[in-house]
């Protein structure tokens, strides 16, 4: 990996980098389709790449089960098997913990799970974590961490960051002797739940372990946690990660918490979010989310976006056909995921282009204006950007709501 500092906000923590891999360049702040299964739903991998998208997430734990890693290392890994040409990041399957957990159980050796689809059960370790994802290819490859939800509290959260800086030193070893630093590079996972000491403690020893990984994630939250604890613990992760590494915030994808992020000092985010909510019927615009299957669309001749870039409003369809579509014809998931994937990747372009010219407050400022109206802001938003010295009330009499906001109310 190549990674480097393009320019910095004069006023927040975000930044612009470029981080160059072996399958090329991917700038920095961006967002990650989620590719689980080795596909983003609805779209080929040429598809994906017009759209502009250099980086996308394949999970490791599902790939090991479906085609498996014989079938894998056969065709040289998973960019051969999917027709994918740019980078990929791979889940270590740590999250499969808590989204499967009714099929896991956790020791010190690893989980042992029961196979979704035969109910054999199968151990996944560190060290097999890691083996896999080195079939697998992916450019930049996860630790397996010990996650639990971010609801959880007591002893157990305790435990799980704990064992999760001992299983990331049993990754690093097993890495490190399979010699592929080089071309796969390991990144660590900060865990603590909603603990700022539990949280202190594990970036202090992940961040020692600093030569051995070459960035850095922030798991355990995007959960169901209180927004106003999410935020506070993605800034006293970014506070204290090294400015010379890239840091990912895993599961993060409503336009808003990613700007909250990137102003936070968040370079990566990924989700489900922008892909699933397509299947939804649901298309996100920059005046917030537009819900097709509503009767109201059933003749409007209108595109979803008239600035929007996508093949999906490019091409002039209208919502009317959309309305027609969605959650019935396969083509209507596939026009809204387009769609959909191309505003998050202009949320994002749009933050790096605003960094770089010195306009990066303006940029939020403007963005949820827009896309709140006169709904009124979350509160959460407007408490973490003020930490980083940025006003959404400035200059205007804006109603603050608490929680997330109606936003997803309304459609």
């Amino acid at each position: 990996m190549e990674f480097e500092v393009i320019a910095q906000c004069h006023t927040t923590n975000a930044r612009v980098c470029r981080m160059k891999l072996a399958h090329g360049i991917t700038m920095l702040p961006t967002f990650m389709p989620v590719a689980t299964q080795a596909a983003i739903k609805g779209l080929t991998p040429q598809q994906v790449e017009s759209l502009g998208i250099t980086l996308i997430l394949n999970n490791a734990y599902h790939l090991n089960l479906r085609p498996g890693t014989k079938v894998l290392d056969g065709v040289g890994g998973a960019h051969a098997f999917q027709g994918w040409h740019r980078n990929i990041l791979t889940d270590s399957g740590g999250f499969q913990f808590v989204s499967l957990d009714k099929f896991a159980s956790i020791t010190e050796e690893g989980a042992l799970f029961s196979c979704p689809f035969t109910g054999h059960p199968t151990m996944l370790t560190p060290e097999e974590s890691i083996s896999i994802q080195h079939s697998i290819g992916a450019d930049i490859i996860m630790q397996l961490d010990d996650v639990v939800s971010s609801l959880t509290v007591g002893p157990r959260v305790d435990e799980a960051m704990e064992r999760s800086i001992r299983w990331l030193d049993r990754c690093i070893e097993q890495h490190e002797r399979s010699g592929r630093q080089d071309r796969q590079n390991l990144f660590a996972i900060i865990q603590g739940g909603l603990d700022p000491t539990l949280r202190d403690k594990c970036l202090d020893a992940m961040v020692e372990r600093g030569d051995h990984v070459a960035g850095y994630a922030i798991g355990g939250l995007s959960g169901g946690e209180e927004k106003d604890l999410f935020w506070r613990i993605i800034k006293q992760c970014a506070d204290k990660l090294p400015i010379d590494r890239p840091r990912y915030s895993m599961g993060v994808g409503f336009a808003e918490d990613l700007l909250v992020c990137v102003a936070l000092g968040i370079d990566m985010a990924d989700c489900v979010f922008p892909t699933r909510t397509a299947r939804f019927g649901v298309a996100l615009t920059f005046k917030g989310p537009l819900n097709l299957r509503l009767k109201k669309h059933a003749k409007s001749m209108d595109r979803i976006d008239d600035n929007c870039p996508c093949p999906t409003c490019s091409t002039g369809t209208p919502r009317a056909m959309l309305h027609h579509i969605v959650t019935i014809e396969t083509a209507g998931a596939h026009a809204l995921t387009q769609h959909n994937l191309v505003f998050q990747a202009q949320v994002m372009g749009g933050a790096r282009d605003a960094i770089v010219e010195g306009r990066f407050p303006e940029y939020l400022r403007t963005f949820f204006k827009n896309y709140f109206g006169d709904q009124g802001y979350p509160e959460w938003c407007v408490n973490a950007l003020r930490s980083v010295g940025v006003d959404l009330l400035q200059g205007g009499n804006v109603l603050v709501i608490p929680g997330r906001g109606a936003k997803w109310d309304v459609a």
